[in-house]
């Protein structure tokens, strides 16, 4: 049985050190450019190389992210820079874009490749294919159950989220921030639109709910479960938290290595009261299983603070200039504490009853800090940071690295010895062994002088001495000897693991018919009947109303998140997820949505050679992007592309596997979310009310306002667009032919 890896968040060195030392097979880390943590400390070129040096003395794997979707404009730099990855033995590159996927497979072979959760995988269509093209491993989608993980294809190695944040949105299928902040995920700029504040409204009725923070998820902790994760028999164990703590990923990394280890050897899998407590204490919104474990409503929700909630440390009672604290629980001077008031700090000085400084109270006691934030109401106080035992963390043996040392030591004969790790083995010799005259050295003196490791990464674990008797050996003789093994050792460790091979990427031609259409995204039957006479495409989600209105300009759009689809041959479809275009790509008239996160021509490459006949560009692409795209195309594959823009409506700036309706509206166990006709929307902090779609008990949240570019056609014509695309919502018929007159259909 192979045994499953386990892979640690890495921002910082501090970070990587803690991962090391603590246990993690792997660890995941981003340079500067190109992932998806933007605002994570990260690692500059220089620090790159030291950490996957370091990392793979200690046997430590290193994937870095270069996991955002790339612009025209950045192909030769972000080539330039998985060069250097490549060049320096990176382990794998975790990406999300489809078209510097299936570059960076043919330009570097034997580059390892992991298609990041940002591509959304989530079906079998999408392993299926991935495998095909070279990638090794899929980072599965946060939103699969355990049961649905089991059933997908063990044809290419799984990588499932065991640990840490969530998002309550799919991943790569959120332009929340992108849309409303200009900062977009998919370029690892998300601005954490789930953890602000949101009203909900029935049409024009504002409805109650327990907190503010609806789109707010818990923290993922599989650790009660993790026996069953570990019996699904996945390849790798993730944890999320490159934006936490050095102490985070040490104490995280060490649980989930104890419990591991336990699993393998057959011994009880058990997490104690107090590594809950202390988990709460490095970091948490409350605790979930998860989609993992089918988790719902408020399992999976925290909808009262998207914050660091810590512990309860006791009640804290305003005494004017200094707060009093009735203590649940130690402290300790220089820990963290928040107040009810959502206010807090870190306590620099600490009094006892007397008010004399102390460094800490047990339980029990009665305490006074600085009233530094002006408390006036009494409440509950939480330990956000706890000082003793981040001390306790950080006091972690450094990891050593096993071997075995075999010394020869024969009359007449070079003094020869030979280290062997689990990868390697070096062989010295230096010297001359004589016959000894006076003083003979013992076979437990050579032991001896080979044995000293102690400032090195390696620990002893066998050792074998051949020798004469009646022997002399000068001492500095094996003490260099040692030490140069050693040495070898250390160099053999961390030197680059393969010969670099890049080829010059070869595209076979692909044949492409110039459509010039307007496509309208129809909302219900009404605006279908009335369009269906028109000179349009017609896009439809409702599969039953695609059947009944089938013609030749009418297209069944596909849902961006099913798990399955029906089978179809010879239709029209529109499909808004990469398993849409696998599984229909080659029998069906097959457009893309602009889900599919097109930013450069190599990912339009793709969508093409996968039997898309018309492309939509992705609504993150500005006028200068979608020109560029379009050049970049005829430049490298010679041709015109036939490409798509959406020009008019409201674009899904979420997909929820979530329904927060359902655990809202209903009174009982049954849901009718789905066949409920009443409107829904959440207001934002602004007051801007963002519309609420659900279907298939999935929640799709809209934007407040329209795209509205139809100004701007005649300029994408004159850059190479042919087609036009217009998302319809609550759109009257009037404003419908208001829409079609301005197009001058």
């Amino acid at each position: 049985m192979k045994k499953v890896e386990l892979l640690s968040p890495v921002g910082n060195q501090k970070m990587l050190e803690a991962a090391i030392h603590n246990g993690a097979d792997a660890v995941y880390l981003a340079g500067k450019l190109y992932g998806a943590r933007a605002f994570a400390e990260n690692f500059t070129n220089e620090e790159m190389v030291k950490a996957i040096k370091t990392a793979h003395l200690f046997g430590v794997k290193v994937y870095v992210t270069i996991n955002t979707l790339i612009y025209e404009t950045e192909i030769d730099d972000f080539l330039n820079y998985v060069q250097f990855l490549y060049e320096n033995s990176v382990d794998a590159v975790i990406m999300q874009d489809l078209g510097m996927i299936n570059l960076v497979l043919k330009r570097f072979p034997n580059l390892e490749v992991h298609a990041s959760t940002q591509l959304h995988n989530h079906t079998k269509e999408n392993m299926e294919y991935l495998k095909k093209i070279g990638v090794k491993r899929v980072v599965l989608a946060r939103e699969l159950s355990l049961e649905e993980i089991k059933d997908l294809p063990d044809i290419i190695e799984k990588e499932v989220f065991v640990y840490g944040a969530l998002c309550i949105s799919y991943s790569g299928q959120c332009l929340a921030s992108s849309c409303i902040l200009n900062r977009s995920a998919n370029r690892g700029m998300c601005a954490g639109m789930c953890r602000l504040p949101y009203e909900l409204y029935c049409e024009d009725t504002k409805i109650s709910t327990p907190g503010q923070y609806l789109l707010s998820p818990k923290e993922l902790n599989t650790l009660p479960r993790l026996r069953e994760v570990l019996d699904a028999g996945v390849s790798s164990l993730k944890i999320e938290g490159r934006m936490k703590s050095p102490e985070y990923v040490g104490y995280v990394t060490r649980l989930f290595r104890r419990l591991i280890d336990a699993y393998y050897n057959k011994e009880t899998m058990n997490i104690t009261k107090e590594e809950v407590n202390n988990l709460k204490k490095l970091y948490n919104r409350d605790f979930t299983l998860g989609h993992l474990f089918k988790e719902r409503n408020d399992k999976l929700m925290n909808i009262k603070t998207p914050n660091h909630q810590g512990t309860i440390l006791g009640k804290a009672i305003p005494m004017g200039s200094r707060i009093k604290i009735e203590l649940e629980d130690d402290m300790a001077q220089e820990d963290g504490i928040r107040f009810a008031n959502g206010e807090g700090f870190i306590v620099n000085y600490l009094y006892d009853e007397k008010g004399l400084l102390i460094n800490g109270a047990e339980k029990g006691k009665t305490v006074y800090v600085d009233n530094k934030i002006n408390l006036l109401k009494e409440g509950i106080v939480s330990k956000t940071v706890d000082k003793i035992l981040m001390e306790k963390i950080n006091d972690v043996p450094e990891r050593k690295v096993n071997v075995d040392i075999t010394v020869e030591a024969r009359v007449g004969n070079p003094l020869k010895a030979t280290i062997t790790d689990d990868m390697n083995t070096i062989t010295l010799q230096m010297g001359m062994v004589e016959e000894s005259k006076k003083c003979p050295v013992l076979m437990t003196e050579i032991v001896d002088r080979f044995s000293k490791l102690n400032e090195t990464p390696f620990v002893l674990k066998d050792i074998k001495v051949i020798c004469d008797d009646n022997i002399f050996i000068p001492v500095k003789f094996m003490s260099q000897l040692r030490r140069d093994l050693v040495e070898k050792l250390i160099k053999k460790r961390v030197q680059p693991r393969y010969a670099a091979l890049i080829n010059e990427d070869e595209w076979e031609p692909s044949l492409i018919k110039p459509t010039h259409t307007y496509n309208f995204k129809v909302y219900n039957e009404e605006q279908l009947k009335y369009l269906v006479d028109k000179d349009v495409n017609i896009y439809v989600d409702d599969y039953a109303l695609y059947q009944k209105y089938k013609g030749p300009k009418v297209f069944y759009r596909t849902d961006r998140v099913a798990l399955t689809l029906p089978d179809l041959n010879g239709e029209n479809i529109v499909a808004s997820s990469l398993n849409g275009i696998i599984k229909y790509g080659t029998n069906n008239n097959v457009y893309s949505d602009i889900y599919l996160n097109v930013t450069n021509s190599y990912t339009l490459k793709a969508l093409i050679d996968m039997g898309v006949n018309k492309v939509a560009l992705s609504i993150e692409n500005d006028f200068n992007q979608i020109e560029d795209i379009i050049k970049g195309f005829e430049k490298h594959f010679k041709t015109k592309p036939n490409v798509d823009v959406l020009v008019y409506g409201k674009v899904e700036l979420m997909v929820l596997k979530h329904c927060f309706l359902n655990m809202f509206l209903n009174k009982d166990t049954k849901c009718f979310a789905c066949q409920d006709q009443k409107q829904y929307y959440l207001q934002d902090r602004n007051g801007q009310m963002l519309p609420i779609i659900t279907k298939n008990c999935n929640n799709y949240i809209l934007h407040y306002q329209n795209i509205d570019i139809i100004s701007s056609i005649e300029k994408l014509r004159h850059m190479g667009v042919d087609n036009f695309t217009i998302n319809l919502f609550d759109e009257t018929l009037t404003d419908i032919d208001h829409i079609i007159k301005s197009l001058e259909i």
